[in-house]
């Protein structure tokens, strides 16, 4: 099997109050096998969705190459805005070599309490994902079971995106999970009512649009 390791340390600016939380990159990243419009760093696959909304939302002139610049720019615009991003699974097992949230096995999960003691800026997780098996809040979720402390989420809004909180030494935590921006989000997308609503309104209105809308309350 195929042994999906984490090619990235978490990325966690100093004075960051919000963190972004995912599963794992393409297996591709992990091999070093990088395409030319792949960046090498977090979120860096050329089919995902995060750099490109983030970009229009904050208007960063991105590059989209296998370049430091292009590094450069991304970890500059997390410390200017606080944000850092530390993925929840540190490896996995496939017996299927693709970027398939359900292909992972033999999940090894990292210690988002411990890092968030570290870290203790941070008032916001950001999943970029949900509950649905082998999510990012999925696992999260499956991390805080594992504790000997009893953390546990509790609902804030039950609406897409769902909101929860958990206190932590004292301290509220909240979590927000995000729409995926994954090209597999996209049939879910397009069967939600506000999004055939908006489709209705604006023809050419689509799946990068919803998210924009939706990630643009919690950056």
């Amino acid at each position: 099997m195929f042994h999906h390791t984490h090619p990235y340390e978490p990325f966690i600016p100093e004075n960051a109050t919000k963190l972004i939380v995912g599963t794992l990159p393409p297996p591709r990243f992990t091999m070093g096998d990088l395409k030319p419009d792949d960046v090498n760093f977090c979120y860096g696959s050329r089919d995902g969705f995060l750099w490109p909304i983030l970009d229009r939302l904050f208007d960063l002139n991105l590059k989209y190459e296998n370049t430091e610049a292009a590094i450069d720019q991304r970890k500059e615009f997390l410390i200017k805005r606080g944000i850092g991003i530390c993925d929840v699974v540190e490896s996995s097992r496939r017996s299927k070599i693709d970027a398939s949230d359900l292909g992972m096995k033999e999940v090894k999960l990292r210690d988002l309490i411990s890092i968030l003691r570290n870290n203790p800026l941070i008032e916001t997780l950001l999943f970029t994902g949900g509950n649905s098996k082998n999510g990012p809040e999925y696992f999260f979720r499956r991390h805080l079971k594992g504790l000997e402390e009893d953390i546990k989420l509790k609902v804030v809004s039950n609406e897409v995106p769902r909101v929860h909180q958990f206190v932590l030494d004292g301290r509220p935590i909240k979590t927000v999970s995000l729409t995926a921006p994954s090209g597999s989000a996209n049939r879910a997308i397009g069967s939600m009512d506000f999004y055939k609503s908006m489709k209705t309104k604006n023809p050419e209105f689509n799946t990068i649009d919803f998210r924009i809308l939706q990630y643009n309350g919690y950056f």
